[in-house]
């Protein structure tokens, strides 16, 4: 990598240096040109051909004749010329004896008479017009290839940190602008507590964390929490990525960990925020090659400085990263990183939350529930909700209207979740073979006990390749605990198998679609879980396999088995068979279904959209009916 670098650097310079070129030649030519020329543009309009000039002497029309060698001209008074008037000029040759025996034989009045020789001064003037043009030049590149990020004209400040300081007014960020993770924020509000009142703790001799870490899904606001902190406790705030401690040259990175705990200890108390610090904080000596000097150099330079032979008191390094697993051990042990706080996805209250703080700015209809919309987003970080938000705005200028309302934001749900939406398609057979595919899914999600209930169906095609969905209402609790039960696996499998069991059983086996690869996929990746985590087969209460194993953050060069061939293959009897019986299941329920099946189609198809209530409404109705007719026969 560091040759690729090195090499685009050469290829950079070589341009660079060809356009200098090309630009003095330019130059060059340019200057020349107006040394040679200068002499022609001199010249008057009232001139006199050289054989007319004879022509007039030997006519004895002609009074005087100045003759100027230098220039080669010669300037001509006439008999009958007026008073003011120029004499005229004629140009002459290198040498001209008939004109001076032509003016001697007529007894004309002529003198010679040199004009000082400006060439010379004129070719010193366009060289130094050229020497300051090409200086100019020069300057002008070396200044932009300065102001490049590790340009030359940084060469003096390699080791310089390019932390940003930001004092209390720039960061503008307070524990209330900070929602949906109410934990993380207690954890730390002792840091805040410490800056502020540190006798507090010193009395009964407590010493405050050198180090926070803060670990969590992208999104979630772990930058946005160490701002926070830094303007509760007004304090000065360091701020850097890993990234930018890392350099092509070894020991670049070093000096600026020495720069910046440099820094931070002449403005203390302060905080020192290194975002992404996995970039600069990974396993020494590991992965495919070794390390990596430069990177391993400023890693123990930043280890020695965060607890070394020399106290960083009233400094507190607060880092983030969503990679805990690749970080070297010594990074994370007491006495550097004493506390890990961990930002996870917001809950129900967490989401109702930010979307407040992110609608104080926002025009909103009454109707619009907050409620309703954190229910309707689980997993959703909080960007991901700033995003929502953002994305109902921009629909609600598109679409002229004046508020945001709960179309625009049910629109932006579905854009973000699934993708734009397209337009739909044309009465056709593909129409009506993606409808009963949905409506399988649909239909399983509103008979299963154990499944989610369903929030809408569609068949208005998506961006993406995606021709329509069955949307789910997932149970919260069970998502953010991890409490699967096998009920609801096994549940899930089957409605995933509904839109390949409706086909099947409508269109029969020859006019089956791969537009059920995305269902297979996923089915066979939860009944593998079933299988080798969860302990959910005839295998028994045995973990089989274990993620996290890849070698370039660290791991082996060879992973090693964990379990035999003959293992290897119950797993895969076990999970056909949980996939062949949920498959199974759902071809039941469909072919005992079917005149709904193909209500709901009918129905779908003058809708295109079915909401998760009303489907069931229709269910429901139908379900009422057919006991009335099974008990009246």
């Amino acid at each position: 990598m560091k040759g690729f670098r090195t090499t685009t650097s050469l290829r950079r310079s070589q341009k660079k240096g060809s356009a200098a070129r090309g630009l003095i030649t330019a130059i060059w030519v340019i200057a020349q040109g107006l040394t040679l020329t200068l002499p022609a543009l001199a010249n008057k309009p009232n001139e006199m051909s050289y054989s007319d000039l004879l022509q007039k002497v030997n006519e004895g029309q002609v009074s005087k004749v100045e003759i100027d060698p230098t220039q080669r001209v010669a300037r001509v008074t006439l008999d009958n010329q007026k008073k003011g008037d120029p004499p005229k000029e004629v140009a002459l040759f290198e040498k001209y004896p008939e004109l001076t025996q032509s003016l001697q034989k007529n007894r004309v009045d002529y003198s010679v008479q040199p004009t000082a020789d400006n060439s010379a001064v004129m070719g010193l003037l366009a060289n130094l017009l050229l020497f300051f043009l090409l200086i100019g030049g020069l300057l002008l590149i070396i200044r932009r290839s300065s102001n490049a990020p590790g340009g030359p004209g940084q060469a003096m400040n390699f080791g310089k940190s390019r932390a940003r300081f930001q004092m209390e007014a720039k960061t503008g960020v307070m524990f209330d602008d900070v929602a949906g993770i109410e934990e993380a924020k207690e954890e730390l509000q002792e840091v805040v507590t410490f800056l502020k009142k540190p006798e507090r703790f010193t009395a009964v001799g407590a010493r405050i964390p050198k180090g926070v870490l803060l670990i969590g899904p992208p999104g979630t606001g772990k930058t946005l929490l160490a701002k926070a902190i830094a303007g509760e406790a007004g304090v000065p705030f360091f701020s850097i990525s890993g990234s930018e401690f890392v350099e092509m040259f070894v020991g670049v990175g070093a000096s600026r960990v020495r720069d910046l705990f440099k820094k931070a200890k002449e403005n203390a108390p302060c905080i020192i925020f290194i975002d992404e610090i996995d970039a600069v904080g990974r396993q020494r000596g590991a992965g495919i090659g070794g390390g990596n000097d430069e990177r391993e150099q400023t890693l123990n330079q930043l280890l020695t400085e965060m607890d070394g032979f020399e106290g960083n008191t009233g400094i507190i390094i607060i880092a983030a990263t969503n990679r805990p697993d690749v970080l070297d051990s010594a990074l994370l042990r007491p006495g550097r990183f004493d506390r890990q706080v961990t930002v996870d996805l917001p809950s129900y209250k967490g989401r109702l939350g930010i979307l407040e703080v992110h609608a104080r700015n926002k025009k909103l209809e009454p109707d619009v529930s907050m409620e309703a919309i954190a229910r309707r987003t689980p997993g959703f970080s909080g960007a991901d909700l700033a995003n929502l938000l953002n994305e109902a705005a921009i629909l609600t200028a598109r679409r002229r209207k004046d508020a945001i309302t709960m179309l625009e934001i049910d629109d932006a749900i579905d854009r973000i979740t699934i993708g734009l939406s397209l337009t739909p398609l044309l009465d056709s057979k593909k129409k009506r073979l993606i409808a009963y595919h949905e409506i399988g899914h649909a239909l399983l999600m509103t008979l299963l006990k154990n499944s989610d209930p369903l929030n809408k169906v569609t068949i208005i095609p998506r961006s993406g390749g995606v021709g329509g969905f069955a949307q789910q209402a997932f149970n919260e609790e069970m998502i953010d605990s991890g409490l699967y039960t096998k009920a609801w696996l096994t549940d899930r499998i089957t409605m995933s198998l509904g839109g390949r069991a409706a086909e099947q059983e409508v269109f029969g086996d020859s006019e089956i679609t791969a537009g059920a690869s995305s269902d297979i996929k996923a089915v066979a990746d939860l009944a593998r879980e079933m299988v080798t985590r969860y302990g959910m087969s005839e295998l028994g209460l045995v973990a089989l396999e274990s993620g996290g194993n890849e070698v370039f953050l660290g791991r082996s060069w060879m992973p090693r088995n964990e379990y035999s061939e003959e293992v290897a293959t119950q797993i895969d009897h076990q999970i056909r068979e949980i996939a062949m019986h949920c498959y199974q299941e759902a071809r039941r329920m469909i072919r005992e279904n079917r005149v709904m099946v193909d209500r709901l189609v009918d129905i779908l198809l003058e809708q295109e959209t079915i909401e998760g209530d009303d489907f069931r409404k229709i269910v429901e109705e139908y379900q009422a009916q057919s006991t009335v007719v099974n008990v009246q026969s």
